[in-house]
This record gives C-alpha cells, structure tokens and sequence, in this order.
C-alpha cells in the first residue's frame, strides 16, 4: 500500500494577518490603563506588542509595574474589550483577498489554522463574525499556550492537521510569528500589511514578505512541499 504524503498546512495569525483590529486594540489598552489611572501607552507602542499573550504585552508595555498589576491590566484589557464590543465599536474587517487565498489554498489541497494572542472567546467572535468556521482544522490561542514566539500554537496545529513541520507554514505580520514559526522548525512567511515593518520580519527570520494576496499565494505555493 502506498504511504500517503502529509497535508500542506498554513497557520494563519489573526490581528494584523487576518483582521484589521489596530484600532479595537488601542482602543482597549487604553481603557484599561485608565482604569487603574496609569498613563495609557502610546499607540506606536501597543502596535508593537500586538501578537503577544496579554500579560507578556502588558509586562513589554510597562516593565516597571510588579507581575500582579500585569495580570490585572491583562484583565481590564478582556473587560473593556466585552464592553467596546457591547458597545458596538468593535470592527476587525477582513484584510481585502483574504478569502479568495484561503479559497484557492484550500482547492489545491492544503489545511488551514490560526495560531493567535487572541483569547478563546476573542478568535470564536472573530470566526463567528466572518463566517470562518468551515475553514479551519485548528484554532490555537493564547489561553491555551505560552505566549508568542514559543512554538506550542504551531506544535498542537501541527497534530490536529496530522502534518510535519516541513509541510507547514506560518504566515504572520510580526517578528514573534516570525521567530514562533523558526522555533518550531516551519516555514515563516511575512506579510507587510501589519503591525511590523517588512525589514524587522526578515531580520526575525521571515523566508519572503508578501506585499499583497496574489504574491501571498504564489509564495506559499512555491516553497512548501506538495
């Protein structure tokens, strides 16, 4: 009998890859901060952090404040984010052509992920919204896992997908994707419509950078074993 090849499987992160959710991010970050009347942080600086598990962005953010004001933040950050939502002001759009890669990924043949710092409830919102639920064999978050860049998120979408390494991809908009997917001996693919420049994704170990979805696509196809 003959052996079947493993599947080809890109792992998508979410805020910055996916969604554009800039503005949901700052917008609670900030809320959060004054809730316990700190000085909410620069928007340049939360741009930074997004990717990252909430205590680790909280500690990158304000490294001078003891690990239990950080957990706090981190719970004030999932607070006001219920309440923008309650609100009605939140919007993460889909980046424009990300359905039609996953589409065309998905009729060659390949399995589809996401490995994000998005809690549980934030990444089901999201999928729920955009009518994503079909597309995905694994959802991997950061209540689940250590924070990016430790490769777990890749490893357990890896098992889901009953995949290898070397027939998998990470596709994100920030250096910790970039080093995530190097930890775990994937494939890392950039995309420049993010939250890092083009030069800090190489720099973190990124194979090529996408400059728009069709380059996308042709990048994935070209490198990852069929």
């Amino acid at each position: 009998m003959a052996v079947q090849d493993p599947v080809r499987l890109a792992i998508f992160d979410c805020d910055g890859t996916m969604v554009d959710s800039q503005a949901n991010i700052c917008g609670a970050m900030t809320r959060a901060f004054v809730a316990h009347d700190l000085p909410p942080p620069d928007h340049h600086r939360v741009r930074r952090i997004v990717g990252l598990s909430l205590v680790e962005a909280m500690r990158s953010l304000s490294p001078e404040l003891d690990m239990d004001t950080h957990i706090a933040l981190a719970e004030s950050y999932k607070t006001a984010f219920q309440a923008m939502r309650a609100e009605g002001v939140v919007a993460e759009p889909l980046y424009d052509g990300l359905l039609g890669v996953f589409d065309r990924l998905r009729a060659d043949g390949w399995l589809l992920a996401v490995a994000t710092g998005k809690s549980d409830r934030g990444l089901q919102l999201c999928v729920t919204h955009h009518g994503l639920q079909d597309y995905f064999v694994s959802l991997q978050t950061a209540d689940r896992h250590p924070s990016k860049p430790h490769p777990a998120m890749v490893f357990q979408a890896l098992e889901d997908a009953m995949t290898v390494p070397e027939y998998a991809v990470v596709i994100g908009d920030t250096s910790f994707d970039m080093e995530m997917a190097i930890n775990a001996n994937v494939r890392a693919i950039g995309v420049d419509w993010g939250y890092h420049d083009m030069q800090e994704l190489l720099d973190s170990g990124a194979e090529q950078v996408a400059k728009s979805m069709d380059e996308l696509f042709d990048i994935l196809q070209a490198g990852t074993a069929k």
